[in-house]
């Protein structure tokens, strides 16, 4: 039974999925931090396994180069609010509540945002939140905030963009740790998020096991191919990459 009394009160208790995450396997979480190409061998492997993860378009872009992260997600879901910014500032309130999720939020966790083209979902007191709950990271499906803040806490953010428009006016939370859909692909809490400077993978919690030993094995295979590129092989004379996993193929429709 979920207990209720742990949350901050910012959201009654239907918007709530789950309060308490499974635990991550630790393993498995080092296995896809330590692939060479972490979602280019991801995006492979569920391709070949017929998994729907990875959104398309390149529209997730690091706020800060050099990031990468893997952790399990936790949920945030915005909706553009009903009144006008001037009405919400006349009211005073603010209905945005993502931090019920960092309240929530373990150490590695990943923060994923379903949010609103163009508006803030993130700004720096969140991101200094996120810092002092040693959260892996943030996705957000909209737009972010507060650059200096991001890069003062060195935290890996990834989002379509950066506005200077506040969601405390424009925005409401209606859901933490229920389903999200970040750029058309479905991602549920504990799902496992893989994101670099190449883009961002969701890989569905039951199956990520699966998509790591694909992954594996098409990095041994590539770093084959290129052993025997780099000591002169003819290209005639290369091994053929190997496309077929030892698995069968799952999916889950995004």
């Amino acid at each position: 039974m979920n207990d209720f009394s742990i949350t901050l009160g910012k959201l009654p208790p239907s918007a709530f999925g789950l309060l308490e995450l499974p635990a991550p396997d630790t393993q498995l979480i080092e296995g896809l931090k330590a692939l060479s190409d972490l979602t280019g061998l991801i995006s492979d492997a569920m391709d070949l396994l017929g998994i729907e993860g990875v959104p398309e378009g390149g529209n997730l872009r690091p706020v800060l180069p050099g990031q990468r992260i893997v952790g399990p997600a936790i949920t945030v879901k915005n909706v553009r609010r009903s009144d006008t910014v001037k009405e919400a500032v006349a009211d005073g309130r603010s209905r945005l509540a993502d931090i019920e999720a960092h309240n929530l939020a373990r150490p590695g966790d990943v923060l994923v945002v379903q949010g609103v083209s163009g508006i803030s979902s993130l700004g720096g007191i969140s991101t200094a939140i996120a810092a002092r709950q040693q959260e892996a990271g943030i996705v957000v499906d909209g737009h972010v905030r507060d650059v200096e803040a991001i890069r003062e806490h060195g935290l890996p953010v990834w989002s379509c963009g950066v506005t200077p428009a506040t969601g405390k006016w424009r925005l409401e939370t209606i859901s933490v740790n229920a389903e999200v859909v970040i750029r058309g692909v479905t991602v549920l809490p504990g799902d496992i998020v893989a994101a670099d400077e190449t883009g961002v993978c969701f890989i569905p919690q039951a199956l990520a096991a699966r998509v790591l030993a694909v992954a594996q094995t098409l990095e041994k295979d590539e770093t084959m191919r290129l052993s025997h590129l780099s000591k002169g092989v003819p290209i005639r004379d290369l091994p053929k990459a190997n496309h077929t996993p030892n698995n069968e193929a799952s999916s889950r429709k995004g």
